[in-house]
């Protein structure tokens, strides 16, 4: 793989730690130099196979999902196949939204984690993606995935569009509003200048996704959801907008936290004609977000929840 995309940026913090973690554990770049393969140490998860599926422009998914996966491979077992948006000389480029090479790798997965914005994949590729939801298997959505795709409406998979308002009645608002609970709708938070602070909903504190989960933050902003939520759907974690960019930050005053948004939850999703599954989305997730030990973790508990 080339890997000019994750090492160019050499002043990102975010850069480093994926240095790190190509370096740190075990690698297999043998099979396939298009994506990275964790090979899963010892730990519950062994034997299971997560697919992490990154692609977009803002958010450094390139860099964070590899982060992530070695955390799941090396620290809790689960074999990690990374998939990244590919130019067609193999160079990683998040602003290539028609090409990530190797969701075939679906087809043996338990476990989907995706964070991509907007893409618009050929039919080839998305049937992987399909195929995998209609068994009704898991899914981790993050941030941007619940606009994870804008597929023109003369396509196969037009109804995996974010806002799609076509004739297939029951993917009204596409994947992110059936599979995952929201279509993209609005940065609720000051974009770039106010952050996140994660508040356990108290309703729901004894979830299993939630145990060790005392301080979650980020430096993103909380996105607004159309409340209520559906009924599939079960908030976990509150957004509480801050006043700034540091953990320390107090809330803002007025409406915005109030209500507070909901930034985690668990979802049922059942495609048409295909078996019922299970989601956990987050509207966090970023590369930077994912510095905080909080959000780790309530990502990693919902690894094994859903697996």
């Amino acid at each position: 793989m080339k890997l000019e995309r994750i090492f160019s940026s050499a002043l990102h913090p975010s850069c480093l730690l994926a240095a790190v973690v190509l370096l740190a554990v075990n690698v297999n770049l043998l099979a396939d130099d298009r994506w990275v393969t964790y090979d899963g140490f010892e730990g519950p998860g062994k034997g299971k196979h997560v697919v992490l599926i990154s692609g977009d422009e803002e958010y450094r998914s390139e860099e964070g999902l590899p982060q992530l996966g070695k955390i799941l491979a090396k620290h809790h077992g689960f074999k990690c196949t990374v998939l990244f948006a590919l130019d067609e000389n193999g160079t990683i480029n998040p602003n290539n939204g028609r090409n990530i090479p190797g969701l075939e790798a679906l087809d043996s997965a338990d476990l989907m984690i995706i964070l991509t914005r907007f893409r618009n994949l050929p039919d080839a590729q998305m049937k992987h993606i399909d195929d995998y939801l209609r068994a009704g298997k898991p899914v981790i959505g993050l941030r941007t995935s619940t606009h994870a795709f804008n597929i023109p409406g003369n396509q196969t998979y037009a109804h995996y569009g974010n806002g799609y308002g076509g004739e297939k009645k029951e993917w009204k608002d596409g994947f992110g509003r059936l599979v995952l609970g929201e279509k993209w709708i609005s940065h609720h938070g000051g974009h770039k200048h106010e952050s996140t602070r994660g508040v356990i909903n108290e309703a729901m504190k004894d979830h299993p996704i939630l145990r060790g989960c005392d301080d979650i933050w980020g430096d993103t902003d909380v996105y607004g959801v159309r409340l209520p939520m559906p009924e599939s759907c079960q908030t976990l974690v509150f957004g509480q907008v801050l006043k700034g960019m540091s953990p320390s930050d107090p809330p803002v005053e007025g409406k915005k936290n109030d209500p507070m948004m909901p930034v985690a939850w668990i979802k049922s999703f059942q495609l048409p004609a295909g078996k019922p599954g299970q989601a956990f989305t987050t509207t966090m997730g970023s590369s930077t977000d994912l510095r905080s030990e909080g959000l780790r973790r309530l990502i990693v508990n919902a690894a094994y929840w859903l697996t």
